[in-house]
């Protein structure tokens, strides 16, 4: 599933390749992908705009318009991707869509039809943004209760954009067993938690996504520690499969 890195390379996208090109039409007829507004709707909203500003948060991402239009929000799903001045798909997976007047489109391509395009979308409820996070705010919101430290850095209420994979690479860099739990972390711990966690997301965001990560590699074939050579524990934690290094990782 998309996390932060793949959001915000899809938002960089967006920002370099399609502001300020005028939209002449809309493919806004898969009324699950455009859900609650129906056929049309998002097209009489945004022919004849242009997208202004390309905005990010945790995994969410949404776009200002022209003229004070509304906000244009792109969820990516399980799957799902922003192709940029391409064909369209002969398969259907072409979801929503802006055909611009220089002849030009944007799609958002999902063969699992989990993605979405709403306007206006709501992000009030999500907590600060994983890269941008401050440590005074990250020792708040993931020091605060009991949980498994995994688990808070699940919770999009607590802190936006971590998923499965990013979680278990900052915990193994951060050599924090992911069942801890956070009342246990002094503020040392997690000031060098969020370090890590910045520095994996900006990793994968160079290096083309969250299953780059070193750690991340090992996991998906639960295997052996890159650091030590030890097999990797697996379990279930916040409710997701979870992998760790029983040695490096207390």
């Amino acid at each position: 599933m998309p996390e932060l890195p793949e959001v915000e390379q899809a938002r960089a996208l967006i920002e370099a390749r399609a502001l300020n090109r005028v939209i002449v039409g809309v493919d806004d007829t898969d009324a699950y992908v455009c859900r609650p507004h129906a056929p049309g709707e998002l097209a009489q909203a945004l022919t004849g705009r242009t997208l202004t500003a390309a905005r990010r948060r945790g995994k969410a991402m949404w776009f200002e318009t022209s003229d004070d239009g509304p906000f244009l929000g792109l969820h990516l799903g399980m799957a799902g991707k922003i192709l940029i001045d391409e064909a369209p798909a002969t398969n259907a997976w072409d979801r929503f869509s802006l055909e611009f007047e220089d002849g030009g489109r944007l799609a958002l391509r999902d063969r699992r039809r989990l993605g979405r395009a709403v306007l206006e979308p709501e992000i009030d409820a999500l907590g600060p943004d994983a890269a941008e996070i401050t440590r005074a705010a990250f020792r708040a919101r993931i020091g605060k209760g009991n949980a498994p430290v995994k688990a808070r850095l699940l919770d999009q209420h607590a802190i936006a954009g971590v998923g499965n994979l990013l979680a278990d690479e900052t915990l193994f860099r951060a050599r924090i067993d992911p069942r801890r739990r956070t009342s246990d972390l002094g503020e040392a711990e997690l000031d060098h938690l969020r370090n890590q966690l910045r520095a994996a997301t900006r990793d994968a965001i160079r290096d083309g996504g969250v299953h780059t990560g070193g750690f991340v590699r090992r996991r998906g074939r639960a295997g052996t520690c890159p650091a030590c050579g030890t097999y990797l524990n697996r379990g279930v934690v916040g409710g997701r499969t979870t992998y760790w290094c029983p040695t490096c990782q207390q």
